[in-house]
């Protein structure tokens, strides 16, 4: 949508922030009425701008409080093995974001796990199911820094 406004970036701000909130006031903080902002919103959506509206969890009051970043090297380039990594990071809820990297590493996998055990158990079914050439992991000590919030 190559046509987005002031208006809208403030509405995607707002949202980004806090998707729950009511259209009154959602109209209040951007200076629009609540009707205009729901057509805003629809034409949005409609555009694929906003994709979903979710709600965030804190990982660590569920259980999940250790983040892992396995850093993945293949000898592996085919079609083939790429569908069938895709489709095997894709099964594992456990894993949140899958990356293809340039440079030496091939691909940046991001999880959140209970604890080591947890970590040790999501590696055993990623190497069950497709070959990896080599994989590390590196475990986040403290987030500094966690948004999903975009700069608009």
């Amino acid at each position: 949508m190559d046509n987005i406004d002031t208006l809208d970036r403030k509405i995607l701000t707002a949202l980004q922030r806090d998707a729950a909130q009511s259209l009154d006031a959602l109209g209040t903080e951007v200076g629009l009425s609540r009707n205009a902002c729901w057509r805003r919103i629809r034409a949005l959506e409609d555009n694929g701008v906003i994709t979903k509206r979710i709600a965030l969890v804190d990982p660590a009051k569920v259980g999940l409080g250790l983040t892992v970043f396995m850093q993945i090297r293949t000898n592996a380039h085919a079609p083939d093995w790429l569908q069938k990594f895709s489709a095997a990071t894709k099964m594992m809820p456990e894993i949140q974001g899958v990356y293809r990297m340039s440079g030496d590493l091939d691909y940046l996998i991001r999880a959140r796990v209970t604890d080591m055990a947890g970590y040790d158990a999501l590696y055993q079914r990623l190497i069950s199911r497709v070959p990896l050439s080599d994989v590390s992991a590196s475990f986040v000590m403290e987030e500094i820094k966690e948004t999903t919030e975009l700069p608009l």
